[in-house]
């Protein structure tokens, strides 16, 4: 029997037995998710996904929905890839550049600190040093060899002083993970998209050996067999089709099952840059990002922790947009900072930490600070090198969120940068 054409049109009815099997499965499969996904814009087929994510959320997860206060650290915006559409990576004669010094990173810690934040954010550009001699001069000249030793040392700094990091540097090897892991709760990379054609000419990773899909995969599953706490996620829009987009997210769904590592799944839209080559490409409405939101939990299952950033939502200016993510199945806001901007999306602000509690408990959820790593994840010591579990029970209650009066509600009207 031939299988029904994904782009075949779906009428609300099948739409509906689509999502229940899934929702009873606990999973989605390729043909069903290419089928509803192709049909997103439909609106009695989007309402059918959302209902059931929503519904699968709510069993597993109840009506929490998480945060974590963090502050951002860009310890390196030099990069060797050159992504269309980023406005991040700087070249080294760039007004813009910036490389921070570790007595800079120890500063935004103790300012994360003194405002209640528990995560850093290491996030920086992929191996500099490969195509900036100037780059390789200034690491040399402070005693590194690489950008992974300066940042092994800027974690051990943000450690001493109080935070828990969560590095996102790219890809790692296994002898960098290793290295990393007992300065960090956690660790992630965007696994973004599964499809080599981004690579292709003329497409968004043309000029990023470190988009590769393949070597993205290798690094989740070295992560995985270092049993690190992994963040992984899909970017929506840059160019890929639909199938592309369920093929990103069974992988993810693969790498869950044989390793048990990943945390979270951030789904995120592609929003244009002013100054890049795809500043005028279109970006996904906010319905259709719901909707994908919404077929990542039904793919990836009830339990996995879904993330879609407050601040990348809004930006079309529609207001609810929030309050559709909150009926998608999402169960997570990802890192909210009260310190520091979002440098990779700094044209799109964080909201208030006040203002998002407001709105998330008037959806009828209810908002909790975490750490790096999900209440799930804190209580087993098998992911966490023996260095970081014993500083563990310093930041988590017992059930596993944030040990922070910032949980009250009283305590919730810090402003985001």
């Amino acid at each position: 029997m031939s299988l029904p054409d994904p782009e075949s049109p779906l009428s609300p009815g099948e739409a509906e037995a689509l999502v229940a099997q899934a929702v009873d499965a606990g999973r989605l499969e390729r043909g069903p998710g290419e089928r509803l996904g192709a049909n997103l814009r439909v609106e009695a087929v989007r309402e059918a996904v959302l209902q059931g994510a929503h519904a699968s959320k709510l069993a597993a997860k109840g009506d929490i929905v998480t945060v974590s206060r963090n502050i951002f650290i860009p310890l390196t915006n030099l990069c060797r890839d050159r992504c269309t559409y980023c406005t991040f990576a700087k070249p080294p004669d760039s007004p813009e550049a910036k490389t921070y010094e570790v007595d800079e990173v120890a500063e935004v810690v103790r300012g994360g600190v003194l405002t209640g934040c528990i995560e850093a954010l290491m996030c920086l550009g992929d191996k500099p040093e490969v195509a900036y001699r100037s780059q390789r001069e200034w690491l040399a000249a402070r005693g590194y060899q690489s950008t992974t030793d300066h940042l092994v040392e800027a974690c051990q700094v943000a450690v001493e002083g109080g935070m828990l990091p969560h590095t996102n540097a790219g890809i790692l090897d296994e002898e960098e993970l290793a290295r990393l892991r007992p300065y960090n709760a956690s660790m992630g990379l965007m696994l973004e998209t599964t499809s080599p054609r981004m690579r292709d000419k003329g497409m968004p990773h043309m000029h990023c050996p470190d988009k590769d899909p393949q070597v993205r995969i290798r690094m989740h599953e070295h992560a995985g067999e270092q049993k690190i706490p992994f963040t992984t996620g899909m970017l929506l829009g840059i160019g890929e089709n639909v199938g592309e987009r369920v093929d990103t997210l069974l992988v993810m769904r693969d790498l869950q099952d044989r390793y048990g590592h990943i945390q979270e799944a951030i789904i995120q839209p592609f929003h244009p840059k002013p100054g890049t080559p795809m500043r005028a490409a279109s970006p996904l409405r906010d319905e259709e990002v719901a909707g994908w939101v919404a077929l990542a939990r039904l793919c990836l299952g009830p339990d996995m922790n879904i993330q879609a950033p407050p601040n990348l939502a809004p930006l079309s200016g529609h207001d609810g947009v929030l309050e559709l993510l909150l009926r998608s199945g999402l169960n997570d806001w990802g890192g909210v900072s009260p310190v520091t901007v979002d440098f990779i999306n700094p044209e799109a602000p964080w909201p208030a930490l006040r203002e998002l509690r407001r709105r998330t408990e008037a959806a009828g959820q209810r908002l909790l600070e975490r750490l790096p790593v999900y209440p799930e994840t804190v209580q087993q010591e098998r992911f966490f090198d023996p260095h970081m579990w014993e500083k563990l029970p310093r930041y988590a209650n017992d059930a596993g969120y944030a040990r922070s009066s910032k949980n009250d509600n009283s305590q919730s009207g810090e402003e985001a940068a």
